[in-house]
C-alpha cells in the first residue's frame, strides 16, 4: 500500500466529512421526506422507513444504511486494499450518522414538486458522493458493487450505479407511487452524471490526429508555439497503400484554435481529427497521483 502523508490523510478526512454532509443534506431535504428512493442502500432504507411509519414504527434511514452495509463490507475487505476499506468504512459511518443527525433540523424543501426534488436531490447527493469517491472510498451500499464492477470492466462508476440501483427504484413504486418512482429515476440519473463529473473532472483535454505531407513542419510549430510534445505514428492508407505519418498530440481546449491555425497555414489539405480525452496525465498535465 502506498504510504499516505498526513496532508493526504487530512484531505481525505475533509472530503469524506463534507461529501457525507452534502449527501445527507440532499437526502433529508429533498429525497426521503418526498418519497424519492433514488437507488442504493439509502433508497432501500427510504422504502423501509416509509413502510415502518405506516405501522407507527420509526426506522431511521442512516442507521438502516449502516446496518445493511455491514453485510456488504465483506466485499471491501476482500478487495485487498486496507486504505480502501478504511475510507469506505469512514464514508459508511459518517454519512449514516449525519443522515439521521441532520433530519430533525434541516427544512423539507420542494414539497409537492417532485421534479424540483429530483433535480436538486440528484445534484446535491451526486456532489457529495463524488467528493467521497475522490478519496478512493465510498459511502457503501450498492456503490461498493458499482465500484467493484467499474474496476473490473473499466466502465464509469456513475453508469454502473445507475444499473445496479434501477431495481431499488422499481421496488419503491408500490410503496410510494409510480410517479414517485419515475422522479426517483430522474434523481438517480442526475446523481450518476454528477458523480462522474466530480470524480473525473471536466473533460477539457483534446487529442489531435494530423495526417499531412508537411507533418514535420506542423509538429515543430506545435512544439515551439504551443509547447506541447508530439508523437508520430506510421499509418497506411487503405486505398493508396502508401505509408503516411500521423502526428498525435494532446492539448487543452483553449489551445485547439491555435492548433487549427497552425495546420491551416501550413497545409490546408491536411486531415485533422479532434477527439475528446477523458483524462490526461504527465508532463504538461496533472500528476498521475495528484488530487
Amino acid at each position: 500500500m502506498r504510504k499516505i502523508s498526513l496532508r493526504e490523510a487530512a484531505l481525505d478526512a475533509i472530503l469524506i466529512f463534507l461529501g457525507s454532509l452534502l449527501f445527507a443534506f440532499g437526502l433529508d431535504c429533498f429525497e426521503v421526506p418526498n418519497g424519492l428512493a433514488a437507488g442504493g442502500i439509502t433508497g432501500l432504507a427510504t422504502v423501509f422507513h416509509a413502510l415502518a411509519l405506516q405501522v407507527g414504527v420509526s426506522l431511521p434511514v442512516g442507521i438502516q444504511s449502516i446496518a445493511m452495509n455491514v453485510l456488504l463490507f465483506a466485499y471491501v475487505v476482500r478487495s485487498g486494499s486496507k486504505r480502501y476499506a478504511i475510507l469506505t468504512a469512514a464514508g459508511i459511518i459518517v454519512s449514516g450518522i449525519l443522515t439521521d443527525a441532520l433530519a430533525p433540523f434541516v427544512p423539507v424543501l420542494g414539497e409537492g414538486d417532485l421534479l424540483l426534488c429530483a433535480l436538486w436531490g440528484g445534484v446535491i447527493t451526486g456532489i457529495g458522493l463524488g467528493m467521497v469517491f475522490r478519496t478512493g472510498g465510498n459511502t457503501g451500499g450498492t456503490d461498493i458493487i458499482a465500484q467493484l464492477i467499474a474496476r473490473k470492466t473499466g466502465a464509469s462508476v456513475g453508469s454502473m450505479a445507475i444499473l445496479v440501483d434501477g431495481a431499488i427504484v422499481a421496488i419503491s413504486a408500490p410503496v410510494f407511487s409510480i410517479e414517485n418512482a419515475l422522479y426517483a429515476a430522474v434523481a438517480m440519473y442526475i446523481c450518476g452524471r454528477v458523480i462522474d463529473t466530480v470524480v473525473d473532472g471536466p473533460r477539457v483535454q483534446r487529442a489531435a490526429y494530423i495526417i499531412s505531407e508537411k507533418h514535420e513542419r506542423i509538429a515543430q510549430q506545435i512544439m515551439d508555439e504551443l509547447d506541447r510534445g508530439c508523437t508520430e505514428f506510421e499509418a497506411r492508407g487503405m486505398w493508396s497503400r502508401e505509408l503516411r505519418p500521423v502526428i498525435f498530440c494532446v492539448l487543452s481546449r483553449g489551445e485547439l484554435a491555435h492548433l487549427k491555425e497552425i495546420v491551416a497555414e501550413t497545409d490546408p489539405d491536411a486531415i485533422v481529427v479532434i477527439a475528446e480525452v477523458h483524462e490526461a496525465y504527465g508532463e504538461g498535465f496533472k500528476s498521475i497521483d495528484g488530487r
